[in-house]
């Protein structure tokens, strides 16, 4: 997974993966805090990988979206995304905070 969020969602993100399963933090947009237990640590060795998205240097960058490019099948984003008009996105980020909200939501502005 990749959070960008942080706080209650990466919590549960957290608690919601598979055994051996990797989180990738990235973004603290919900806040700083780690509701969490240390139980999907030990019990089902998830890994909690910090991304520093502020000081990574660019060619580092350009390296990282160049894999992701190659190893991506980009067809999976149509079953794990959902599109949103902007006055859904009230009810959805009450769902995204009760850990209710999965895959990736798009804000089309134009809906």
């Amino acid at each position: 997974a990749v959070d960008t969020v942080g706080s209650h969602t990466l919590a549960n993100i957290c608690a919601s993966l598979k055994y051996g399963g990797v989180v990738a933090a990235c973004g603290l947009a919900q806040g700083m805090d780690f509701p969490a237990s240390v139980a999907p640590f030990i019990l089902r060795g998830v890994t909690l990988a910090g991304i520093d998205s502020v000081m990574r240097p660019i060619e580092d960058r350009l390296q990282a979206w160049q894999r992701l490019a190659e190893l991506l099948d980009f067809d999976i984003f149509e079953d794990i995304s959902t599109d949103i008009s902007l006055t859904d996105v009230v009810e959805t980020a009450e769902g995204l905070l009760a850990g209710k909200v999965r895959g990736r939501v798009v804000v089309d502005i134009n809906k």
